[in-house]
């Protein structure tokens, strides 16, 4: 079994209203040297494939499901459960 961490957020050409938010809410609380905020998803999926099926069933989950390609990056980790 494989536990896959993944990572989706917005690409960097994508406005993150989200992320601005966050950013002008931490500068309001005085948090001031926070230069930039980007919010995205984290997700965890347990999968009975390892190796390189692992890595190929969480590519197709991703780009069919998990995230938008048009707008979003993914990135994901894999670990043996």
């Amino acid at each position: 079994m494989t536990k896959a961490k993944i990572y989706v957020t917005l690409k960097e050409s994508v406005l993150d209203p989200q992320g601005q938010a966050v950013q002008s809410a931490l500068h309001s609380m005085n948090y001031t040297s926070v230069n930039e905020v980007r919010v995205g998803k984290y997700m965890e999926v347990t999968l009975e494939e390892t190796g390189q099926d692992a890595h190929e069933k969480i590519k197709q989950m991703c780009e069919k499901l998990l995230s938008n390609p048009v707008i979003e990056d993914y990135e994901y980790e894999l670990e043996e459960a």
